[in-house]
């Protein structure tokens, strides 16, 4: 038996290595040194190894396995990890030069290699995507007996095996490349920065700037998730990192606790949609189109403001409705004091965005470029930097591999989905069937898309999500003349909603344990909350504007007639605008907002009027009410009610 001491070590050493071999082939070290160049394969196969033997050494493999630390099976798995992987990182020259022939023995590693993904990916992230990916690799092998256009030629298990291992298109493809060239850095900055106290400075700017208003711990709540989710990606993770603290505020503050909960699981999914990291999905994104990442990025910022201008309008409304008021003066910190004691958080992200936007650094270089400034900016504060230690330096390693696990493991399972949609034809068979089912109808085929998006998002993280979606639903809208940066975030919406929507919905789950409330229940009013996520796709269709493709009054009439459509949603599913809103005043913001965005005048002319008339309905109730008080006031001067 293998000594708990001696495992520990090699745990340590792992988590070390991971992010030097990240640094070292991100900068692409060896070139610099020997003037050679290694495969990428060789890089995605050794960094693919260390993370995964790790988490078979970290991550027991049922909850019955906890007590003892890593059992034989799980010693016996890494070992094998690091054999596949070093094979390859050592001998792909080799490998390459015979792929079309393979041997038995890289076909019995290759199947060994598929169990060891499988196995990781259920570890890290449940059965959802296992199940999908032996559904594909079935497909691969006895897709021959099926009719019509999803039949292909089967594969022998020998190529089968031995592509899925050591193809170009497959496990070390392009989902895995881009997790561990470009992801790897963003997830070593965001460690480094929040151990360092970046997340205090975070939240307590969000504290500074939203604490005092109505509604304030809510808006709080949205602020510090936003923030948070633009670096970290991960929609449950926010909620554990900032849900803590916003929930439990919300809740002293008036709002139920399916209500704070709601809030907090809304905000941090919408993470997940707004730039930079997106849960992955930019980078991969890029890859798919064969664009520059800052053309995806501003593609997808407008709708994730947009996104949010709907959640901060239905907090607000609650607020007024409820007659909630914002933190206590002496609870919300000043925001000059924030900014004095916290700027140096500000300086990584300059560098940040300078790198990427005007010096077009590669996204991985400039994270990692960003990571540095924020190690020189903590040494200009005492406070900062007397954090440093040994133990800080090791802990911060340690962080961003145990950060890795979700993505490279999945990523990796995502690869087989890639290479077989690719090397069967799938992806073609999947798009004609869809056309075919709307009658090349867009709103038919994009209500489709939606539903079936949802539902394969279902129990997947973001990025596995998006990539299964971009091979099987994303040509379908394509195809059917719909810009393709357009199309790919259509379906990406829709997987990342899957974490809000029932019955699999990970972030209310997730909420729903801090606030000690129903997860269905906070679900359901989460999907209200994030009603400009289920609409602003559909919007995006017809107005691609809004991803500022097209005229500059085309681009400014879209942006303009979703916000405004968005607020009219927020009016009516929060019945409040001026005053409460009666069921047919719900009915009737509702029926302006669908109108105000179809992209026709007289649609949207009909929309502005009706909008017209709804204000001044309630400003005239309003000021009705307003009268009647100031009479029941000089009645009776002892009302002050």
């Amino acid at each position: 038996m293998v000594r708990q001491d001696i495992l520990q070590s090699v745990r340590k050493v792992l988590a070390i290595a991971i992010p030097l071999v990240g640094i070292t082939f991100v900068l692409d070290i060896p070139l610099y040194l020997t003037a050679t160049s290694l495969f990428n394969q060789q890089y995605l196969a050794l960094f693919w190894c260390l993370i995964t033997a790790l988490i078979f050494l970290t991550m027991p493999a049922s909850k019955k396995a906890t007590a003892k630390g890593p059992k034989w099976y799980d010693i016996l798995l890494a070992g094998l990890t690091l054999f596949a992987g070093f094979y390859v990182a050592i001998f792909y020259g080799q490998i390459l030069l015979g792929l079309g022939t393979p041997t038995v023995f890289q076909a019995v590693l290759g199947c060994i290699t598929l169990m060891l993904v499988l196995e990781s990916t259920r570890r890290v992230s449940g059965l959802p995507l296992v199940t999908i990916i032996l559904v594909f690799v079935l497909y691969a092998k006895f897709g021959n007996f099926l009719p019509g256009i999803l039949y292909i030629k089967g594969l022998t298990w020998a190529r089968l095996f031995s592509q899925l291992y050591l193809g170009a298109d497959f496990m070390f493809g392009i989902p895995l490349r881009v997790a561990c060239l470009i992801v790897f850095g963003f997830i070593f900055f965001g460690q480094v920065l929040f151990k360092v106290g970046g997340g205090e400075f975070f939240i307590g700017l969000a504290m500074s700037l939203m604490g005092k208003y109505r509604g304030g711990p809510a808006k709080v709540a949205v602020l510090a998730s936003t923030l948070f989710g633009t670096i970290s990606g991960s929609a449950v993770a926010n909620v554990a990192g900032t849900g803590i603290i916003t929930i439990p505020l919300m809740k002293r503050s008036g709002y139920s606790e399916t209500y704070a909960g709601a809030v907090e699981a809304t905000s941090s999914t919408g993470g997940q949609i707004l730039p930079p990291v997106m849960g992955a999905a930019a980078f991969i994104m890029a890859e798919f189109l064969g664009v520059s990442y800052p053309v995806v990025v501003v593609a997808a910022v407008v709708p994730a403001l947009l996104y949010y201008l709907g959640v901060f309008m239905q907090v607000h409304l609650q607020a007024v409705s409820k007659d909630l008021k914002g933190l206590p003066a002496e609870k919300v910190p000043s925001f000059r004091t924030v900014i004095r004691e916290g700027w140096v958080f500000l300086i990584p992200v300059v560098v940040l965005v300078f790198a990427l936007f005007v010096l077009f650094m590669p996204p991985g270089v400039a994270a990692l470029y960003s990571l540095g400034a924020v190690v020189a900016a903590s040494f200009l504060k005492g406070k900062t930097r007397h954090t440093w230690t040994w133990a800080k330096v090791l802990d911060i390693f340690q962080g961003t591999s145990r950060a890795m696990f979700e993505l490279i493991a999945i990523c990796a399972a995502s690869g087989f989905i890639i290479g077989i949609v690719s090397y069967t034809g799938l992806g073609l068979s999947m798009s004609r069937l869809l056309t075919e089912a709307s009658g090349s109808n867009l709103l038919l085929l994009a209500m489709f898309t939606a539903v079936a998006s949802t539902i394969l998002g279902m129990g997947m993280p973001t990025a596995a999500a998006y990539i299964l979606l971009a091979v099987l639903a994303a040509p379908a809208l394509v195809n059917l003349g719909v810009e393709p940066i357009v199309a790919h975030l259509f379906v990406f919406y829709f997987g990342t909603l899957s974490m809000l929507t029932p019955p699999v919905c990970l972030a209310a789950y997730a909420a729903a344990s801090i606030a000690e409330t129903s997860p269905v229940r906070l679900a359901l009013r989460a999907m209200r909350l994030a009603i400009a996520g289920y609409l602003v796709p559909f919007i995006l269709l017809y107005n691609p504007g809004l991803a500022f493709i097209g005229s500059t009054g085309g681009i400014i009439q879209a942006i303009f007639f979703t916000a405004m459509a968005i607020a009219l949603f927020a009016f009516c599913i929060e019945g409040w605008l001026l005053h409460k809103l009666n069921l047919w005043e719900r009915v009737l913001s509702a029926i302006s907002a669908i109108a105000i965005v179809v992209p026709s005048w007289p649609s949207r002319l009909a929309g502005l009027v009706i909008a017209a008339l709804l204000l001044f309905i309630q400003f005239r109730k309003k000021l009705g009410l307003a009268v009647a008080k100031e009479a029941s006031m000089a009645v009776y001067p002892g009302n002050q009610k």
